[in-house]
């Protein structure tokens, strides 16, 4: 009688996660997004104490100054002077030093002239806000949209963020890989890369999730 119970206990609970996983997707991405941007926010209102823990919670992205969106100040990204971008102050300007030092550019978090930075850097923002928008679209669908191939996922998702990514190491002044060509991304680029893989890992992963979760349920329904 217990194992028949737990096991129906089990069955409710996994029937109730194949209807509702994308709900539930949508929120913890669309929660995970929004404290990436509430960081600065906190900065801007005087709120540190609630901000660094913030920031802490997201320290697994790299948070480089330099590869991240800022809000609230003269402008919204402040890029190497790597990168070749006309018209726009760079990092090297604003914290008056010329030589790299990553672990710097992790811990600046900005200020109430230049702004504060977003937890979560340039090419995470486009990734998890194009995961958030497939998961969106997908739902929206009537989870109707079926997978895309997985070489269209490669080629158009894959590939592009891999080699604007890998090719930018070589800037980085890391001895190991000196041997890269010397060259830093754009904010548009990562954004562009960044959106092509989560959007077309989300095409690719959501109607998969979907077939295995519809299995499961006719499963449930033939054991009943």
């Amino acid at each position: 009688m217990h194992d028949k119970g737990t096991s129906n206990t089990t069955n409710q609970i996994w029937c109730w996660l194949s209807k509702n996983y994308l709900t539930i997707i949508i929120i913890v991405l669309l929660l995970y997004l929004s404290g990436a941007f509430l960081a600065p926010v906190f900065m801007e209102i005087g709120w540190d104490y609630v901000a660094y823990p913030i920031y802490y919670f997201y320290s697994h992205c790299h948070q480089l100054a330099f590869r991240s969106w800022f809000l609230f100040g003269e402008r919204a990204f402040y890029p190497r002077s790597l990168a070749n971008i006309q018209g726009v102050i760079n990092y090297e300007e604003i914290i008056r030093n010329e030589n790299l030092d990553l672990e710097m550019a992790r811990k600046f978090l900005g200020d109430k002239t230049l702004g504060f930075k977003v937890a979560l850097c340039q090419r995470d923002v486009a990734i998890y806000s194009s995961l958030l928008l497939a998961a969106i679209m997908f739902w929206l669908s009537g989870r109707r949209i079926k997978p895309i191939p997985w070489y269209f996922w490669v080629l158009i998702g894959i590939t592009p963020i891999a080699l604007d990514g890998i090719t930018q190491l070589g800037g980085l002044d890391i001895d190991f890989l000196a041997w890269l060509p010397t060259r830093e991304s754009t904010p548009l680029l990562r954004t562009f890369t960044g959106g092509l893989f989560g959007s077309m890992t989300g095409f690719y992963l959501y109607p998969l999730l979907e077939e295995s979760m519809q299995i499961s349920q006719k499963h449930n329904f033939k054991e009943k």
